[in-house]
């Protein structure tokens, strides 16, 4: 694990959300020297401010980690929501998917700056530091405390840009669950223990990050843990969709793998870690399915 640089430039950091990944996030913020004040709905004990304004009251910057744009809008500008606290020169930070279009509708008060920062790597490189941040409108400063989180790229200079390239990466990553869990039902039903499997092909050419780690989950079996929800890779491929309708590129593939997260979703694994996925395929309830409809159908 790499252990957060002390800075020299300590700031009020308002963190909002404080899922799976949100709390190891702040966790490194604090441990640099930052003063995080901490706002979840659900609570919990990382939890240090009673709603999103008091949270967000006299920030540098706040910083918003949460699973959907709905969510985002309620913590910003629900009641008590942290947007009335936004004192100008500050700025807001969004790390989590959010689909390029609500970034770039949202209005916050004058002389407050968004960046644009969606994070890649899971609940295991949010502790380690070891995350991708595609960073859209980020100046020095945030760039020196989104390092504190991995591996900051530059990706554009305007808010929803930052969105544009997650759900590039979106694509991949969803594609890349779905294809683990049909291969390794595929061995099953071919008779190969699905563990030797995949600690075979996970060696060679059909190596990737999402083989290794969600891999490793599916042939381990389900403990209870949720690290990345199926509901998740619902919400960010229907983004993906909507953006390819938008631009007029046909996506298959994507949209496969779209309908097979619904379709687990619908089958009672909504909440449940996506390397159930796997389970949901090798059950036979994931096979011969078609495409979903293009989402203006839906």
């Amino acid at each position: 694990m790499s252990a957060p640089v002390a800075t020299d430039h300590p700031q009020i950091v308002a963190w909002l959300g404080l899922g799976a990944m949100g709390t190891p996030m702040a966790a490194r913020l604090r441990a640099a020297g930052h003063d995080v004040r901490a706002y979840d709905p659900h609570g919990g004990p990382e939890v240090g401010a009673g709603t999103p304004a008091l949270a967000a009251a006299g920030c540098d910057v706040l910083m918003v980690m949460v699973a959907t744009p709905e969510q985002a809008t309620q913590a910003l500008f629900g009641e008590h929501g942290a947007a009335a606290s936004l004192r100008p020169g500050s700025r807001v930070v969004l790390l989590g998917t959010l689909g390029p279009d609500w970034v770039r509708g949202l209005q916050l008060p004058d002389g407050v700056r968004v960046v644009d920062a969606p994070v890649s790597g899971g609940v295991t490189r949010a502790a380690t530091g070891e995350l991708l941040v595609m960073a859209a409108g980020a100046r020095a400063e945030d760039t020196a405390l989104l390092e504190v989180f991995g591996e900051v790229v530059p990706v554009g200079d305007e808010p929803g840009q930052g969105q544009a390239m997650k759900l590039v990466n979106q694509v991949l990553c969803g594609v890349h669950i779905a294809a683990a869990a049909e291969a390794l039902a595929l061995a099953e039903r071919l008779g190969i223990d699905p563990r030797l499997a995949w600690d075979t092909v996970r060696q060679g050419a059909a190596a990737s990050f999402m083989l290794e780690d969600r891999g490793a989950r599916m042939v381990a079996g389900p403990d209870g843990t949720v690290r990345s929800a199926v509901q998740l890779f619902v919400k960010d491929l229907h983004l993906v969709l909507d953006e390819a309708d938008r631009t007029g590129l046909q996506t298959p593939v994507a949209a496969a793998a779209a309908r097979l997260f619904a379709d687990a979703g619908d089958a009672g694994l909504l909440r449940a870690d996506d390397a159930r996925l796997f389970d949901h395929v090798r059950s036979g309830s994931g096979g011969d399915r078609q495409p979903p409809p293009d989402p203006q159908d839906d």
